[in-house]
């Protein structure tokens, strides 16, 4: 991550969603802080995630203003600027 350069991230996931955690430990790896949302719990949050990204499956992750579907690593290090 460039020095200064601060991301908003927001990451839709259930409980029992093995490419979240993976999305996670990736975010726990590279320090990067992140807002979790549970869709299995939350109903008008998953509405909101399907609006946004279209997708009934998570992960969905919002970087900013651009929408990642799954837990696609190279994406992640693209938005995130890490090298």
């Amino acid at each position: 991550m460039i020095l200064g350069m601060k991301h908003k991230v927001t990451i839709y996931t259930t409980s029992t969603c093995t490419f979240c955690k993976q999305a996670k430990a990736f975010f726990k790896e590279h320090k990067i802080d992140y807002k979790e949302i549970d869709v299995g719990s939350n109903q008008k949050a998953a509405e909101e995630m399907v609006e946004k990204s279209g997708q009934m499956g998570v992960p969905v992750i919002e970087i900013d203003d651009t929408i990642i579907i799954g837990f696609d690593r190279e994406a992640l290090m693209k938005e995130l600027e890490i090298k």
